[in-house]
Formats: C-alpha cells, sequence, structure tokens
C-alpha cells in the first residue's frame, strides 16, 4: 500500500510538472549506496580529471565528486525544466565573460542606461543585479572597524574603571584589539619571510635555468647534477625544497609573490585605522539600515581589470558556466540565470549591505542564493537574521559556505549563519557546506575546511576547482567559497526540474540523498585532529547531484 502511495505521488507531481511547462520523465535509476569498499585512488589524475574532478562519480572514478556528469548522462539529458535564477551574493562578476554572458539574468523590467527606475524596485538601471558596494574595492575587518569605533572611549582604561553597563562592549573592544594585534603580526611576519625566501630562490632559479637551460626543471634534474660548485650546493636543497610546493620553481615564485601582494595588501587595507573607505568611496552610513538604494548597476566593480571581480567570476561559473558550449568549462547547472549582487569588499563585508543583498535578490526572482563570504564579528547580525527569515518566507534557499580556518564551528561562531550563539536554528532555508579534497580516505576533507555537527550541513568539493576568471580567463582556486556554488548548482538543478519542492524540502534532498562515510578523516590539516565523516556536519554525507534527484522524483 505505502508503495503503490508513492507510485501516484510521483505520477501526479509529473503530471503537475508537465502543466507547469517542465516535462520530467519519471526517474527509474537506482541510487548510489554503500561506498566504503569503493577502492581509493592511487593514480595522479589526468588534466582533464582535476579540470572537472566535482562532477565525477565516487564509484565510478574513485574522485569523491557529486555524480553531475552521470546524472546529465542517465536522469537529465535533454530535459530543461524551468529557469531558475540564483543570486551570486559577491564581489561582482566579469557579466562579458564567454563562458557565462549567455546565462547571466536580464532584467526585463528594465530600459538599459535610460537613467530611470522603469520597474519601481527603488534601483536604477539594475540591469543585471545591484552593486551595494559602489566603487569600494577594499575594506577593514570587522573586527578593526569595532577597534577604531570603540577606542575613543576605551583607550588606555582600566577593567576597574569600567562601569557595569559599559563591561560588555568595553569586553568587545578588548577582544577585538587582541584580533587586530595577532592577525596584524602574522601578515607582517608572512610578508618578510615570504620576502626573504623569495631573494633567495631568484637568483638560484635564474642560475638554474641558465644551467638546464629550461626553467621547468624537476627534483630529478638537480639531484644529477654532478660536481656541484659551492654555490650550487647551497640551491639544490633549497631549490629542491620549493619544488614540494608546486610544479615547477616558477610556479612556487608566483605563489610567494602573490603571498608578499596578499599580506602587504592586508596591512594597508585590513589593519588600515586611519581609512574610512565607506565614508571616502560610499558615503552611506553602514550603521543605519533605513537606507536600502545606495550604490550603483556597476555589478563587476570599478577595476577595468575586473580584479576584485575574480571571486564572484570564479563562483559564478561553478554553478552556471554555459554547459556543452565548447568554450572552458561546464557549471553544475544547465537552466539558469545569474543574478550579480556584489556586496562583498576584500576585507569584511558590512551586515547592512549583505541584509539588503539577500532582499534585493529575493524580491527580484531569485529562488536559489549563494553567500560564499563569512565573519567571526558582526555588529547588527539582527538585520541578516531579519533578512534570511524573509528570504525563508520567499520560499528562497540560501548556500552558504562554512570557511576556511579549519575550525569547529559548534564552538566557533560565523556570520551569516542560520543558527543563534546558543546554537537553536531560527530558518530551515540555509544551507552550510564544507569543503572536500579531491582524495577519498582520510585526507578527504580539505585542511582548510570548517566543520562541525551542528552547523555544518554537508559537504562538497572544495580543493583545486577550475572555473571562469575575469577577462575570459581560468584558474584553479579552494575554499568552502567553492564548495557552496557547487551545492548551489545542484539546488538550482533540483527547483528548475521539480519546481513544486519547496526549499526546505530542497535543503532535506541534499541532505538526505548524499553520500555517507564512515571513514576516518584529518580535520583542519591536523593529523592528530580526526573524527569519523559521519560526526562532522549534520548530515554526514557529502553532497550527489545523481542521489539528490532520484529522491526528488519520490517527494
Amino acid at each position: 500500500m505505502n508503495i503503490l502511495k508513492s507510485s501516484l505521488f510521483a505520477l501526479s507531481g509529473a503530471a503537475l510538472l508537465v502543466s507547469c511547462g517542465g516535462a520530467v520523465a519519471p526517474i527509474v535509476s537506482t541510487p548510489i549506496g554503500n561506498i566504503d569498499q569503493t577502492p581509493l585512488k592511487t593514480t595522479p589524475l589526468t588534466d582533464a580529471q582535476n579540470k572537472n574532478w566535482g562532477a565525477k562519480d565516487l564509484v565510478m572514478d574513485t574522485i569523491p565528486g557529486m555524480s553531475v556528469d552521470k546524472a546529465y548522462a542517465e536522469i537529465i539529458k535533454k530535459q530543461k525544466g524551468q529557469t531558475v535564477i540564483v543570486g551570486v551574493i559577491d564581489s561582482g562578476i566579469d557579466v562579458e565573460h564567454e563562458d557565462l554572458k549567455n546565462v547571466i539574468w536580464t532584467n526585463e523590467g528594465e530600459i538599459p542606461n535610460n537613467g530611470k527606475d522603469d520597474d519601481n524596485n527603488g534601483y536604477i538601471d539594475d540591469i543585471h543585479g545591484w552593486n551595494f558596494l559602489g566603487n569600494i574595492v577594499a575594506e577593514n575587518m570587522e573586527y578593526v572597524r569595532i577597534l577604531k569605533k570603540l577606542k575613543p572611549k576605551y583607550d588606555g582604561k582600566t577593567e576597574a574603571s569600567i562601569s557595569a553597563a559599559d563591561r560588555s562592549e568595553y569586553d568587545l573592544y578588548k577582544k577585538a584589539m587582541a584580533e587586530y594585534e595577532k592577525e596584524k603580526q602574522q601578515a607582517t611576519a608572512q610578508t618578510t619571510q615570504y620576502m626573504g625566501i623569495l631573494e633567495q630562490v631568484k637568483p638560484a632559479h635564474a642560475a638554474m635555468t641558465t644551467k638546464f637551460g629550461k626553467a621547468d626543471y624537476s627534483k630529478e634534474d638537480l639531484a644529477g647534477i654532478s660536481n656541484p660548485t659551492p654555490a650550487e650546493q647551497q640551491q639544490i636543497p633549497m631549490l629542491t625544497q620549493m619544488l614540494n610546493f608546486g610544479d615547477s620553481v616558477p610556479e612556487v615564485i608566483k605563489e610567494l609573490e602573490g603571498g608578499i601582494e596578499y599580506f602587504g595588501g592586508r596591512l594597508d587595507t585590513h589593519f588600515n585605522l586611519d581609512k574610512d573607505f565607506r565614508k571616502e568611496m560610499l558615503g552611506d552610513n553602514p550603521d543605519d539600515n533605513s537606507t536600502k538604494f545606495y550604490g550603483n548597476n556597476d555589478v563587476d566593480g570599478p577595476d577595468p581589470k575586473e580584479a576584485d571581480a575574480k571571486h564572484g567570476t570564479h563562483v559564478a561559473g561553478i554553478i552556471a558556466a554555459e554547459r556543452n558550449n565548447g568554450i572552458g568549462m561546464n557549471g553544475v547547472a544547465n537552466n539558469v540565470k545569474i543574478m550579480v549582487v556584489r556586496a562583498v569588499p576584500d576585507g569584511d563585508e558590512y551586515d547592512k549591505d549583505i541584509a539588503n543583498a539577500i532582499r534585493y535578490a529575493t524580491d527580484n526572482g531569485a529562488k536559489v542564493l549563494n553567500t560564499s563570504f563569512g565573519k567571526y564579528y558582526s555588529t547588527h547580525p539582527e538585520w541578516v537574521i531579519e533578512a534570511i527569515k524573509y528570504a525563508e518566507s520567499r520560499d528562497v534557499l540560501i548556500v552558504n559556505a562554512a570557511g576556511n580556518e579549519g575550525l569547529n564551528l559548534d564552538e566557533n561562531i560565523v556570520y551569516p549563519n542560520d543558527q543563534t550563539k546558543t546554537g537553536i536554528e531560527y530558518a530551515n532555508n540555509v544551507l552550510t557546506v564544507g569543503a572536500l579534497n579531491l582524495k577519498y580516505g582520510g585526507e578527504m576533507i580539505a585542511n582548510f575546511s570548517n566543520y562541525g555537527k551542528t552547523n555544518i550541513d554537508v559537504f562538497a568539493p572544495g580543493v583545486k576547482i577550475w572555473s571562469t576568471t575575469p577577462l575570459n580567463t581560468y584558474e584553479y582556486l579552494q575554499g568552502t567559497s567553492m564548495a557552496a556554488p557547487a551545492v548551489a548548482g545542484v539546488a538550482a538543478v533540483i527547483r528548475s526540474m521539480y519546481p513544486n519542492l519547496t526549499a526546505s524540502q530542497v535543503k532535506k534532498v541534499i541532505m538526505d540523498s548524499g553520500l555517507a562515510s564512515t571513514a576516518t578523516v584529518v580535520l583542519g590539516g591536523d593529523a592528530s585532529n580526526t573524527d569519523s565523516f559521519q560526526n562532522i556536519s549534520k548530515s554526514g554525507k557529502m553532497v550527489n547531484l545523481y542521489n539528490a534527484l532520484i529522491m526528488a522524483s519520490k517527494m
């Protein structure tokens, strides 16, 4: 009798979908089951496998991907379903990218560049979305902003002089000061260290390039040098060590230079106590939530080279880079329009911007939001909570990155999230995603990924992810920022093929249909910190599109 009821529900659901204009064939495939007997992959991945490992199937390929290729080949085939708008709240997106331009959302209610708010939504010429940052690229960390705000009041004060009414605020000031001093010191030390290494590696590399007649020499080449000179005796072990960190010394040099630029940039912007980026470049008051219509429609940001849009462009490609067009790469979802909402600077985002970004995307038709950002201090968390609840009331699913500090989020709160400090979940439309490594087994959790039995929902591919970057380029990036859009793509496919499922139902499908494993995994890159994979997220599973579609078809 239960089987009959399930069949009737499946058939009636299929009939209803036909009436919606998106006929979906009944799914008769068998879900992927127990994977604990899957052999570990011992051979290196090919270049093609590296660029597409997140789409691979664990059983067929012994790579912990999401079975995307299998789902398209066996289930989706040529079915398209309904178009789903996915809002990408991020640093901006290159909307002219060759692999994205055909999947970017266009606001049909606006006449481009006429300087009018044609659709009366409060945002003038919001053709592809909105930019809540204006011309801001870099910003302070939130604890630096807290420090700047409270320092005039508490600088030089002793704990004994603080009134009971100010105790909580004073404690926040001291905590922000400690965080600032620690992080600034680390950035200074890293910059100095990288510069010192680079000063030694560059001349050594130049000498070896001349000796071998090539720049991409190997460890074997170095080891094969007979009768090395005294200078070479110093250069060989140093360059051999560098090759432990990259495939070639030029690659390592590029990484070192990037590290110097990154940490030096942090010192100039993230920890800058003298500059008010918001006041100088936007003019909006971040502590006044009554204003909504600030910023502009320049969704790729102010940089002509679009470097500030790199993160958002990469995220967008993972979700929806045009499939099977013979260009670049394939996104997870095949019937999606990407709405661009620029609200995440190089530094910590403002709660006001995030709250307004969520509301903007929700009000303009997005059914899935990707939020690949986060911070550990928040001055107005209630504004974001209210926006998340608003999105929930409008049936919008938010797919959120867990963070990259290797922390247990059951012990460390990160913003945004769907839980209070006491662990009570206030909304059922947020799916928080940790990052998988491409190595199945004990190393399958990315060494940077946050985790937590209560505060992480699922895991998805997040290491060495190939995707779109500005100006028609493609790069490998990694982070839970890459894992979240993979899951946002899965959510978009489900919402496209089964539009009658609610956001909370799609969340449940993704969590319940994933692949479970009893493997013991290393956490935070610390070999002494291990736990069962089942114990480090609420579902205990890794996301799988193939299984998710089968389960969705039966709801």
